[in-house]
């Protein structure tokens, strides 16, 4: 799916392409993986996607984690299982109407450090690049790593 979102297709539907390539892999297959949550076991089983950040709005809109603030110290961590284009649907309805929570196809926590063990290698994506393909990742989140400038404002 990631690579499907190409340049050229990004250059003509702009953040659309990340939709559109969604929707053409609604049926795709679901990966059996473990997910820790600061090393405590938090799901097992078949996924289909696994989202980790530190914001609320995802690419086209879309609010997945609804608390999320970029400068808490936590990382949102969400879990789809959902399989075919019907529990998609389902899924993103929910998601759409700030329900995300509520669907029986996705499971939602924080933390501070995420750990991802795949059965098979999967590519991943960070901030909107396609990565190599890996069996493992770990994510961690390192309160007041960055400093942001911002123009200053005027009353």
């Amino acid at each position: 799916m990631i690579a499907d979102a190409d340049r050229g297709l990004k250059d003509r539907l702009g953040r659309f392409a990340y939709i559109w390539t969604g929707l053409r892999h609604v049926g795709g297959a679901v990966t059996p993986m473990k997910i820790k949550i600061d090393d405590n076991d938090w799901f097992e089983g078949d996924a289909s996607c696994v989202l980790i950040g530190n914001v609320g709005t995802v690419t086209g809109g879309i609010d997945v984690f609804e608390d999320a603030q970029y400068d808490d110290g936590w990382l949102e961590v969400g879990v789809s299982t959902a399989e075919g284009p019907i529990q998609w649907a389902r899924a993103l309805g929910r998601m759409s109407a700030g329900n995300a929570e509520k669907s029986p196809f996705v499971r939602i926590t924080r933390a501070r450090k995420v750990s991802v063990k795949l059965r098979t290698p999967m590519a991943y994506e960070l901030d909107g690049g396609a990565r190599d393909r890996v069996k493992r990742i770990t994510v961690k989140v390192v309160p007041q790593a960055i400093t942001v400038c911002l123009p200053g404002t005027t009353t």
